[in-house]
């Protein structure tokens, strides 16, 4: 078979079949699990880089391998996806697809144009990159969950535009021309420990219906 299958590969993997399963959640209307998936594949976005640094012998094919797959995971995982939960509240025209439209297509041009400067990095340095330019499209993972949780604190009716407008919001911000520092491992531990906590909080919402 074509490809690389190797330990470090693995969470990418995961995280494209979690987001997958989630898509279908959408359309059977289990926005909750559809969340959730949303969450696990942030989760793994966020370890998934440091396990394939962990192998010190990867060529350079499974090198620049994993940054294609990686980036075109994230697309599906926190582009379409969302995409599509967004567009499951009932927007079937307007801000519903201008939403759903932005944050694919800044995704990505935010993913191929980070493909191209990592590869030029990576030929005139080794060092790991210590900031990004626009914001990381994996935020969509940590932001969307964290609102629709904070649901019942919005007005219902004004909640779907709510929703909405932080998705065209985030989209923006994937493209601005803006430094962004990378996450130390305290930084993700956080993320992981908030990422839990959302993780948790679905698992018991779902477990009570």
């Amino acid at each position: 078979m074509i490809g690389f299958y190797n330990y470090t590969v693995i969470l990418t993997y995961i995280s494209l079949c979690s987001a997958v399963f989630g898509i279908t959640q959408v359309f059977e209307g289990n926005e909750s699990i559809a969340f959730l998936c949303l969450v696990l594949s942030g989760i793994c976005d966020l370890f998934d880089g440091k396990i394939a640094r962990s192998k010190k012998d990867r060529t350079d094919r499974e090198k620049i391998f994993g940054i294609q797959i990686d980036s075109l995971a994230d697309l599906v995982c926190f582009g379409v996806l969302p995409a599509c939960i967004g567009y499951h509240y009932g927007f079937n025209h307007g801000l519903g697809v201008v939403s759903a439209i932005l944050i694919v297509l800044c995704g990505l041009i935010r993913l191929g144009y980070f493909n191209v400067m990592e590869e030029e990095r990576q030929r005139s340095t080794t060092e790991n990159r210590k900031e990004y330019q626009g914001l990381p499209i994996t935020s969509t993972s940590i932001v969307l969950p964290l609102i629709f949780m904070g649901r019942h604190n919005i007005p219902k009716d004004a909640y779907p535009y709510v929703f909405q407008s932080f998705m065209i919001l985030t989209a923006i911000l994937f493209v601005l021309n803006i430094k962004v520092k990378k996450l130390s491992m305290k930084g993700i531990i956080v993320l992981f420990t908030i990422g839990a906590i959302i993780f948790i909080g679905y698992i018991t919402m779902y477990g009570r219906k």
